[in-house]
């Protein structure tokens, strides 16, 4: 990451356009660098002034003694391009832009574009950009403040990336208000070069910073950001604030840019798949900043609320309710302590209801019983003003009984000081204390479900898939079809000519014949049998609804022939120059007893094609009606497709017909998942309605559109799916064949099986210590890689795995280090020469340069099979370890 390492660790700054007008953004961050006492050369650059704020300036960038690590740049917009022009001339690779109005609208789109010249002349002398548009950046650890923010920040643990100036002086205030600190602060503004993905790779590595808040106006690169925040996520904690949420926001946002807009839905999907969590209002993002800089990781769901007055936590127990919380249930031992010391009309179970006359002394006890158990996860402490416990004399001694506690920091603790006036001072006490608190009950438990959501998300990162095998599938059959239909110019598809292509990937689809007029439609009829459905066929109209274009249950002879004649007639009414294709005949399904979901792909402008799932309506609309998943899905992805339908009641099991069968549903998910992987020309497909009783799927109607699809076919997804490309067959030198082939997140039980099956002494030479069983997280992020960062090989003899090889390349895929295991009784077979062969070409194929690995000394057989592979051999004795360097392209 040297390429952005300037801007986190600057040791000198010059200001381009400095000023002594405190008007002008110049003089505002010269004072700013000053009163956070940078402990480094500060260099004004301006032709008016001899001094800027008492410190020598200078009239060029040329004439600068040094070069600085950052140049920020404080002039107009159309002056930029040239600027950079001079600080690239000077050696300068790291800038900050002030200025606004550098990028065209989408209402100017033919404005002289200074940022795409200012970008060009930037590349040319290998130079990063922060901004335009930026607020500039804050380091509180290193006193550097080199921003226009009227704000300075605390030292903290909490790194905030944001691309909008407002929201960034809207943060500073309230956490100084509330004593809460930052790690980093950055001021991305329109981010037309340094985005998040870069600054996660690097802060989610920063020893300082424990969470990352983003706040996003857009995504441009959708695969880079969710493979960074994937990477990301599993180090630290990152909540995302994402503005654009209905179509009005996001209607305004397009008014200050020029960047795709994407539906919300799929935004919520591609966080959660990243193992973020999404907070939708500035409210939340405060309450959960407050949460996350208070608390240690949640450690399960289950809440306990103590309070002293039944009506805040009746408005507790609903708003957890409400985003399906869970609250403790108390053991017999528990209720009974606690009866020891509430008076015999306590509520004897969770809320606990230490009465409206409870002293401080009661509080005490209580907290201290429930610290004592190991019932819940998570404690609410609740107060409301009493005339019996002053708020600020109770805040100070549950403070007191927290800190005493032992066990206190086990758990996750949040407090709720209802009122105004001696509440507040209360609360400061519990900031200072480094305890969250909040106003209502309502956001105390908002900000306990951020936690709880957030460890959800976790676990979807990290659960293992049920292997579903081989998916019955032709996709050289669809290819090939979809090809010859677009030479045809055909690129909408209804369900007769889709039919075909869905049953090769095992489908089963409800039979489709065509009728050119009624009676060829009721000839029809009598051969396949009543009761049968007529649908209209017209490429003119898409919407058959329109013209009330489906009759179903159609029971004999004249009421076929009076459907189709009655379609016929109101299309050559309400639109005569339709065309028709003729009339699409279908007996009728049993539906008794069966749900009518819709399923659907659609090609979104930012994140590529997603899955939609939910029931079957009239007027569907994906963010009302459905629920969104990125492919490529598995079995435990699709399930928490399926769940969080459910949930949200896009889907309902209703009690009335059969349950849905969630494998089945599940297994039909993925399979279309693989459909739009392996097939790039499919545009959208719309699945309405799927049939579903019990285990038995039926497609009843579908359409299709298909384009020719020109683009980069590894860059669609927003996340690289599965390398197929990559599989082969081997063979040992004693002649057994082997299949070699990427790791898959399936493959977690033979994976564990495989390195209990490796010695000791080979397990110390490959990790360099000692390693027992590994646990489902290790193991987790051994299997569950990042095709676009990483990639294990592994070889498989009899369906277990034998050998493994793994490289880890750099974020910005310069180098790679590599590992290899091998099962201890394989040694010997070939396995070792294969897997570093393969290795290789898939580095020369990733254009890295370097391919490097760590051994040691007594690693003979890696050691000199490194050197037949043509690495440079590094032996360190003094280290006890052996670098091996191979210099690819």
């Amino acid at each position: 990451m040297s390429n952005i390492t300037a801007f986190l660790k600057p040791t000198s700054i010059a200001v381009i356009g400095a000023s002594n007008n405190p008007h002008r953004i110049g003089y505002i961050v010269v004072s700013n660098l000053l009163s956070g006492c940078f402990n480094g050369p500060i260099i004004p650059v301006t032709p008016k002034y001899t001094a800027v704020a008492g410190i020598l300036a200078y009239r060029s960038i040329d004439t600068m003694p040094i070069i600085p690590d950052i140049a920020i740049i404080c002039t107009r917009a159309d002056l930029t391009p040239d600027i950079i022009n001079q600080l690239g001339h000077k050696g300068v690779k790291a800038v900050i832009v002030i200025a606004a109005g550098m990028t065209p609208t989408a209402n100017h789109k033919d404005t002289i574009n200074h940022q795409q010249q200012m970008l060009i002349n930037a590349q040319r002398y290998n130079m990063r950009i922060i901004g335009p548009n930026s607020l500039g950046i804050i380091l509180p650890w290193l006193n550097l403040n080199a921003s226009v923010s009227p704000i300075p920040a605390n030292k903290g643990n909490i790194a905030f990336i944001s691309q909008s100036a407002a929201v960034c002086t809207t943060i500073l205030d309230w956490a100084q208000n509330k004593e809460i600190g930052f790690s980093t602060f950055i001021s991305l503004g329109d981010a037309c070069d340094i985005n998040f993905a870069e600054l996660l790779d690097i802060l989610s590595q920063d020893t300082k910073t424990d969470a990352i808040l983003l706040y996003i106006d857009n995504i441009k690169d959708a695969r880079q950001f969710i493979s960074a925040a994937r990477a990301a996520a599993r180090n630290c904690r990152i909540l995302v604030l994402k503005s654009g949420r209905t179509n009005m926001g996001q209607s305004t946002a397009l008014l200050h840019s020029n960047n795709e807009i994407s539906v919300d839905e799929v935004y919520d999907a591609a966080i959660r798949r990243s193992g973020m969590l999404r907070v939708h209002t500035t409210h939340d993002l405060f309450a959960a900043v407050e949460t996350l800089a208070h608390s240690v990781p949640l450690r399960g769901e289950r809440l306990a609320i103590v309070t002293n007055g039944a009506g805040p936590a009746v408005m507790a127990v609903d708003a957890l309710s409400d985003r399906s919380g869970k609250l403790a249930q108390l053991s017999t031992e528990t209720v009974a302590k606690l009866s020891h010391v509430l008076p015999a009309y306590w509520s004897h179970t969770n809320p606990i209801d230490i009465m409206g006359d409870a002293n401080t002394t009661r509080y005490q006890q209580v907290i201290n019983i429930l610290l004592d158990s190991d019932d819940f996860d998570a404690l609410l402490i609740m107060h409301s003003p009493s005339a019996i416990a002053n708020s600020t004399h109770t805040a100070k001694i549950v403070i007191d009984t927290l800190h005493q506690h032992s066990r206190s920091q086990r758990f996750n603790i949040l407090t709720n000081w209802s009122g105004e006036n001696e509440a507040t001072d209360a609360r400061t006490l519990f900031t200072q204390a480094r305890l969250p608190t909040y106003r209502t009950p309502e956001s105390a438990i908002s900000a306990f479900m951020h936690l709880v959501e957030y460890r959800r998300n976790q676990r979807q990162l990290m659960e293992t898939p049920v292997s579903i095998g081989e998916i019955t599938a032709d996709p050289h059959y669809v290819r090939h079809e979809i090809q010859r239909l677009l030479q045809q110019n055909i690129y909408h598809l209804e369900t007769h000519e889709i039919r075909p292509l869905l049953e090769s990937y095992g489908f089963t689809t409800l039979p489709t014949w065509i009728a050119s007029d009624a009676a060829e439609a009721v000839y029809i009829a009598e051969q396949i049998g009543y009761p049968v459905a007529v649908k209209l066929r017209s490429p003119d109209i898409r919407h058959k609804s329109d013209i009330h274009g489906v009759v179903l249950y159609l029971r004999n002879a004249n009421e076929v022939a009076n459907a189709a004649d009655a379609i016929l007639s109101r299309v050559a009414l309400h639109y005569p120059s339709a065309r028709i294709d003729g009339l699409l005949i279908q007996r009728m399904a049993n539906r008794s007893g069966a749900q009518e979901l819709r399923i659907g792909v659609h090609n979104d402008p930012v994140f590529g094609p997603v899955i939609m799932l939910g029931e079957e309506t009239i007027d569907w609309n994906i963010e009302r009606d459905a629920v969104v998943a990125l492919p490529p899905l598995n079995m435990a992805l699709a399930r928490y497709m399926v769940i969080n339908a459910l949930k949200r009641n896009k889907i309902k099991q209703r009690s009335s017909l059969e349950q849905i069968s969630i494998p089945a549903l599940c297994q039909f998910l993925v399979t279309i998942s693989q459909m739009i992987i392996d097939c790039p020309d499919i545009n959208a497909l719309d699945i309405h309605p799927l049939l579903i009783s019990g285990d038995e799927l039926t497609i009843i109607d579908a359409s299709m559109d298909i384009t020719t699809f020109n683009g980069d076919i590894q860059q669609r997804l927003a996340i690289r799916p599965y390398p197929k490309e990559y599989e082969q067959q081997c063979q040992l030198k004693d002649g057994k064949q082997i299949l070699l082939r990427p790791i898959l997140p399936e493959d977690e039980p033979t994976h564990k099986a495989f390195i209990s099956q490796v010695s000791e002494e080979d397990l110390y030479k490959r990790f360099f210590s000692e390693i027992s069983e590994l646990n489902h997280e290790a193991l987790a992020k051994f299997t569950q890689i990042d095709y676009d960062r990483e990639m294990a090989f592994v070889t498989v003899y009899d369906e277990m795995i034998i050998g493994v090889a793994r490289a880890l390349s750099d974020a910005n895929n310069k180098d790679a280090e590599f590992a290899i295991l091998i099962r201890s009784d394989f040694k010997g077979a070939g396995l070792g020469r294969i897997l570093m062969i393969k290795l290789i070409d898939y580095a020369k194929q990733r254009g890295l340069h370097t391919l490097t690995g760590m051994t040691m000394p007594t690693n003979r057989g890696m050691i000199t099979l490194a050197q037949k592979m043509g690495f440079e051999i590094d032996v360190q004795l003094a280290d006890g370890v052996v670098d091996m360097q191979l210099l690819l392209n």
